[in-house]
């Protein structure tokens, strides 16, 4: 996995691989802006009200982006947390997949890009599916975790892959991590998470109170 920048303050942890998807070098013809296969429970937010538009707009304008950049030729998704931009999806070469990072790297406001696009195949109907369902099942075993702050995190699919992203305590990504890592159907978790000290936790826990 191609991670493009590390920022201060960022954990980034991938778990170990349970089972692989196959992948198929092909070209895949269809760009999707925003991940198809994404939640964010809202209720309540770390990230500032800010950060939370910059979000928004680093979604809309980086699919923008890679549609001027490449056309139809790649099928990614933006996911962005925190200013945080997440790529998923497939392209039919490197050379692609490296385009499509440059062009979310070229988005105002984006401080990190994570750069996971396979070479492979567009999912079939059947596997995108199967994601969006594995998104919403690790999304209810968050929410189902009392101690875990469910609405300060992003879940993302991605055959079969489950990307985590959010703003955290140590404590709080291993067991959100434990949660998805053992909700059936996922094959590999991948953390995408700024770990915040406990100091800094409970200030926004204060404020958001």
């Amino acid at each position: 996995m191609n991670r493009t920048f590390f920022p201060r303050r960022l954990a980034l942890m991938s778990l170990s691989l349970v089972a692989s998807a196959t992948l198929l070098s092909a070209c895949a013809p269809l760009l999707m802006g925003g991940a198809a296969a994404t939640t964010v429970m809202v209720a309540t937010d770390r990230r500032s009200s800010g950060a939370q538009l910059d979000d928004q707009g680093i979604e809309l304008r980086a699919a923008s982006n890679i549609r001027d950049a490449l056309g139809s030729r790649v099928r990614v998704s933006v996911t962005s947390f925190n200013r945080r931009a997440l790529i998923t999806g497939e392209a039919a070469s490197e050379r692609d997949k490296a385009l499509v990072g440059e062009a979310v790297r070229q988005t105002p406001n984006v401080q990190a890009v994570y750069n996971e696009v396979g070479i492979a195949n567009s999912p079939s109907l059947k596997e995108r599916t199967e994601d969006s369902l594995l998104t919403g099942k690790v999304k209810a075993g968050l929410v189902a975790a009392k101690d875990i702050p469910a609405n300060s995190i992003k879940v993302v699919t991605e055959r079969g892959t489950v990307y985590l992203m959010g703003m955290l305590s140590q404590s709080e990504a291993e067991r959100a991590t434990s949660v998805a890592r053992t909700t059936s159907g996922v094959q590999r978790v991948v953390r995408l998470i700024e770990i915040l000290p406990d100091e800094e936790i409970n200030r926004l826990k204060t404020k958001t109170e």
